[in-house]
């Protein structure tokens, strides 16, 4: 699998908004303790916001798309969010159809708890003659935002098939959907490159929300494992023991921040660099 983990910096903002309080006052999305954060159906809106740019200005695009989240079809060949981002068909009087896809998310979360503040708006006068309407809206001042990506290799560009014979399941097919070895890769790369540009938060008409890594962990596992995920918030310790299991079994990490010499855009240019040259792993051995 591919795990990409990093912090943001977000200031004065509302990036996923919660319910509305008192009437029209609009609400910051908060934890128990404090912290805000950004629901994981908010960060894969933005993240395949993020992949249909990158998509649509790749020469190699061919007549791939990412469909809108309320239209998703079941066509792997072309549609991206149908492979990386799965769908759910509901069907009167038969089985539903369902794909779950190799992209996962994590919310994301403020690392420490967060100063919210309320701003006092008022909407401009149409010229009926009645008098402006006054809002409030909550904000944050600051928050160094932890987001997790995993791009799982099982799964991606595939479907499984299951064989049965008198009821007994004897054997795993795989359906590749003409999807090439190629095309895969250019996929697995478009997912890295996606995750460097979290730009579309809530509220874009109005407020610009950058949500590009100040800090960023890229991992290239041997196995299906998520646990890097926590080596940007772990202690000194901690972060050395994962990166010694990630080396003991031949994982690739590349650790990137922009407070030191070591940039975040070094570190996806390695690993950009890294995966063109690799083979990924592929359960249908195309």
């Amino acid at each position: 699998g591919i795990l990409v983990s990093l912090i943001a910096p977000f200031d004065n903002h509302i990036a996923n908004g919660g319910d509305k309080l008192l009437g029209n006052a609009s609400s910051i999305k908060r934890r128990p303790d404090g912290r805000v954060y950004v629901a994981g159906q908010m960060q894969r809106h933005v993240f395949f916001s993020a992949l249909r740019k990158l998509n649509n200005a790749d020469p190699q695009k061919a007549d791939t798309f990412v469909s809108n989240a309320d239209g998703i079809s079941e066509d792997l060949h072309n549609d991206l969010r149908a492979d990386l981002g799965g769908y759910m068909h509901t069907q009167e009087g038969r089985l539903s159809t369902r794909r779950t896809g190799p992209l996962s998310v994590t919310v994301a979360v403020a690392k420490d708890e967060s100063k919210v503040k309320n701003d006092l708006l008022n909407r401009v006068d149409s010229g009926s003659g009645s008098s402006p309407a006054i809002a409030t809206k909550e904000f944050s001042q600051h928050d160094d935002m932890v987001m997790n990506f995993y791009l799982d290799m099982n799964t991606l560009s595939l479907t499984e098939d299951f064989q049965y014979e008198n009821g007994f399941n004897v054997n795993v097919e795989y359906c590749t959907h003409d999807i090439t070895a190629e095309e895969r890769k250019r996929r697995a790369l478009l997912f890295l490159k996606a995750t460097a540009m979290m730009n579309d938060y809530a509220n874009q008409s109005r407020n610009a929300v950058c949500g590009e890594p100040r800090q960023v962990v890229i991992v290239f596992d041997t196995i299906a494992s998520r646990k890097a995920m926590r080596y940007l918030t772990a202690s000194e310790q901690e972060q050395t023991n994962i990166a010694k299991e990630l080396q003991s079994r031949g994982a690739e990490m590349f650790v990137g921040d922009d407070t030191t010499a070591q940039s975040v855009n070094e570190a996806y240019s390695r690993a950009i660099e890294m995966l063109n040259i690799s083979t990924l792993y592929d359960p249908a051995n195309r």
